[in-house]
């Protein structure tokens, strides 16, 4: 579990293809922290460190084809900074909301807004998943803790202050970028009981 609260931006340096699956090792701040079954969320996605390089400094995780297939991992190259979160503790504040590290599906960068000392993001999503999204409600793009600011069919957008834009990875995205989207757990609850009590 996690609270979407970004603690630092770690840069992917080797891949490798395993099968089906994807070996990343990843430079991190907190590479000497870190121990083997350790989780940690990848731009939202949780993943599990299974090796260490002692002498680069680097860790690894695989992603399976179920992840890569549901989340921008996919597109992941070397040089790539990744929004990082470990797990939270039981004792610590949730200054997000509680995100799984489950992607629900990926969202396109639309548009960009300067709006002189914050930013407006604007994602286009699958009109399927509309009724997980409320004005003012939470959603974790790239593992990102955000408030829906405005929402339209198919359309929503967040803003960003600058610190969430100098200490993530939003601000290297171009227009037309996949992010990967988590929708709030506790909607998701609340849609499946009302679909299973109407079925």
């Amino acid at each position: 579990m996690f609270t979407g609260i970004i603690e630092a931006l770690g840069v992917v340096r080797h891949i490798e293809e395993d099968r089906q699956n994807r070996r990343f090792w990843i430079e991190s701040p907190f590479y000497s922290e870190l121990k083997i079954d350790q989780s940690v969320a990848h731009d939202g996605v949780c993943l599990t460190v299974e090796g260490l390089d002692t002498e680069k400094g680097y860790y690894s995780v695989v992603a399976v084809a179920e992840t890569l297939n549901r989340s921008h991992l996919k597109q992941w190259q070397v040089g790539h900074r990744i929004n990082l979160e470990r797990c939270m503790k039981a004792d610590t504040r949730v200054d997000g909301h509680f995100v799984q590290g489950h992607v629900d599906d990926n969202a396109t960068l639309t548009r960009i807004d300067d709006h002189d000392g914050s930013w407006g993001f604007t994602f286009r999503f699958s009109p399927q998943y509309q009724a997980l999204l409320v004005p003012k409600g939470s959603v974790a793009v790239n593992g990102i803790s955000l408030t829906v600011a405005s929402l339209t069919e198919g359309e929503f957008s967040v803003a960003l202050i600058p610190y969430t834009y100098a200490h993530t990875n939003l601000s290297d995205l171009p227009i037309g970028a996949l992010v990967n989207i988590e929708f709030d757990i506790l909607g998701k609850y609340i849609i499946g009981y009302l679909e299973r009590r109407n079925a």
